[in-house]
This record gives structure tokens, sequence and C-alpha cells, in this order.
């Protein structure tokens, strides 16, 4: 089943190259064989495709025409030395290429060719609402996820298993990018239950039993091979002492559950609650990487305990409650913020049926909270 995806290739491709970042499963290729397909195609994982290219990359050049206006390479991070091709090729062709890749580790080498502001940068993450529409179910994405070959499974906790298990092998053992795996893999269960929250390194290292160090390194293969993002912090409150410390958070809810070791999920759970907050972030952060003019998101919380899961732009707080019935004590940390006055927004993110105001806070079912979002207001 192909689900129509929210980017439009062909129409960004118009404008410009483009590197697509995104990890393992998350739609990358079935995007560009259902939009693409008439395209010259070259696929890093296929072995022929691979030898050919690395042992003559010139390959590339000899092969393109003057009939190519748009070509793709898939999981260019396997072979960075056609970088090189490809910059000569936009310069004196005026090609535009789609570059994908599900790490961005290899191409942060200081001698790999980025092309120099040639080409900008999308990313493809899950299945979010607006490309599921009647076939999204809330508590199926929270529970398993919404990696695409996952949430159609008819095996999704199987698949997940798999899905964990092939990132080991073949993200971190088969590029020797850790050389101590079972120690990577004990730090990948910590690091689940820490999703969504703010990063210790101390306490990490002592549940991992790895030195802080390493969980520094770790963590910063988490981001190169695109498994999560942080989320920093929103330091221009004054009356209450912001904190520093950033969040993470994994790029998938489904992915995180599993390294937590947990399935089966239940309304009105505590699991519920967090699940329900990392499927917003998911929402936000993919809306964020949509927006061309650029959007800021981070989380705000005080020193003396106030805390506000997410801030848009410097201009919307939003808080997320996995309940369906919303007392004022739900929103102390909106109303915190607002005693800054420095935002224009204040949003509370509820299972509520009906949108409300409070006062200044608006209290908002999640859908009608993430069709506002995909119309600009917030921003």
């Amino acid at each position: 089943m192909y689900v129509k995806r929210q980017l439009d290739l062909l129409r960004i491709l118009q404008e410009k190259s483009y590197f697509l970042f995104g990890p393992r499963q998350t739609g990358k290729t079935s995007l560009i064989q259902h939009t693409l397909n008439e395209y010259r195609y070259y696929n890093l994982l296929q072995t022929d495709v691979y030898l050919k290219l690395s042992r003559a990359p010139q390959r590339l050049r000899q092969e393109i025409t003057d009939d190519d206006k748009i070509v793709i390479i898939d999981e260019i991070q396997k072979l960075p030395i056609l970088l090189d091709e490809v910059h000569n090729l936009i310069e004196e062709k005026g090609i535009h290429f789609l570059l994908t890749g599900s790490s961005a580790r290899k191409l942060r080498n200081k001698d790999v060719n980025l092309l120099g502001g040639r080409a900008r940068t999308r990313r493809l993450r899950p299945f979010i609402l607006k490309e599921l529409k009647g076939d999204f179910q809330l508590l199926k994405a929270l529970d398993t996820g919404l990696i695409p070959s996952i949430y159609f499974s008819n095996a999704p906790f199987e698949d997940l298993e798999a899905y964990a298990g092939n990132y080991l092998r073949e993200e971190i053992a088969a590029e020797a990018i850790v050389r101590n795996v079972p120690a990577f893999s004990r730090f990948l269960t910590v690091a689940g239950l820490c999703n969504g929250k703010m990063i210790n390194y101390t306490n990490i290292a002592s549940d991992a039993q790895v030195p802080r160090s390493t969980v520094q390194e770790y963590f910063q293969i988490l981001r190169d091979t695109l498994l999560g993002d942080d989320l920093p912090a929103w330091r221009k409150s004054v009356k209450r002492k912001p904190v520093s410390t950033s969040k993470f958070y994994f790029f998938d809810i489904g992915v995180a559950r599993f390294l937590q070791g947990r399935r089966g999920l239940e309304m009105r759970s505590p699991e519920f609650g967090e699940a329900f907050e990392a499927y917003i972030h998911h929402e936000i952060k993919t809306y964020c990487d949509f927006n061309k003019g650029g959007c800021d998101l981070c989380y705000w919380r005080a020193t003396s305990g106030f805390e506000v899961d997410f801030v848009i732009n410097g201009k919307t707080a939003i808080e997320v409650k996995g309940k369906a019935n919303i007392t004022r004590k739900d929103f102390k940390g909106l109303t915190a913020i607002k005693e800054e006055k420095l935002l224009k927004n204040y949003i509370l993110v509820t299972l509520e049926d009906t949108p409300r105001k409070d006062g200044d806070i608006c209290i908002l079912p999640w859908k009608d909270f993430i069709t506002n979002l995909w119309q600009d207001a917030y921003i």
C-alpha cells in the first residue's frame, strides 16, 4: 500500500538539487519510485551499482546525457566521493540531483564535498496524520510507531525487533562505528527510557555501564544516523530562570517504546501520556522540517519546576496532556510562561472533543491543533 507523502519531490527538484535524509524504512526509496520513476536512478545499496561507481566515479559523468535534467543517487553516504562528480555536473550541465541518505556520519568528514550551497536539505520522517488521513489510528501510532513498513504490518512488534536488530548490525557493527556493540545495545535501552526527557549524561553512563564520554559519543551516533534529535531549551525567560539542558527525542515512538521494552499501550496510563507527547513532537518537528522560512523548536523549563513542552519560533507555547478532562492545574506551565509576556499563543493540546478558551489559553483537541499547525497558525 502506497501512501502519498507530504513532500513533493518533483516540485522542489524544479528549483534546485536536494539532499533528502531520513532513517532506514521511512519511505525515501518508495517515494522516489512513485514520483520520480522516469528519471535516471542509481541505488548504491545495489552491489553492482556500488562497485561500478566506487571503482570509477567518472562513470557517473560518462553515463549522464544532455537529456537528463534530474538524477537520483540513493544512499549517497555509502560513496561520498561521487559528490565531486555531482558538483561538476551541477556546474557544467545544470542537472538537479536528489541525493538521499540514511546517515550523515560519513558526510561530516572534512574532506567530503557538500556542494557548497548548491543543494538544499529536506528530511523524510515517518508518517504524519495529514498523510495517513482516515488510516490514522492514534493508539496504534503511539504503540508501534509510524514507520511505513511497520505501521501497515500484521506483526509490528516482530518488525520493530527486526528493525532494531538490523540497525545494530548494519549501521553500527558493519560500519565499525563502535567497537563494543553490547555496550551500545545497553546504552540504547537506557536512551529509550530517556525519550523526551532532559539528557543527563552522568546518570545514563551509570545505568549503561559505560564512561560519560562514551555516552556523549553514542548520542552523537544517534544524531548522525538520524535516529534522534535534540530539543534545545528556550532560554529567553526573565522572571523565572530557565534551565539550559537539551532533551532528546527518538525519530519514532514505536522504536523508542521497543527499546524501552514496552508493548501494548492503554489509554489513561502514564505511558500513554509520554507517547502522546512524543507523537505531538513528531508532528511539530516534521512541520518544522517542511517550513521554508525556518522553524525554531524548543522546550521551556524553569529552575523552579514550571515547564512547557514546546515553544515554536519564540511565538507559541504548547503544553500536551493525554487526557480528556482538563482542569486549570493542567496548564500551570502555560500560566507561568505567559507571565513573561514574550509569546503570542498559548496552546493546550488535549484529548477533549471541543475547542475552548480559558483566558488567553486555547484548549484544543489534538486533531484541531495539527490542522492549525499545518496551516501555519503558530509561526
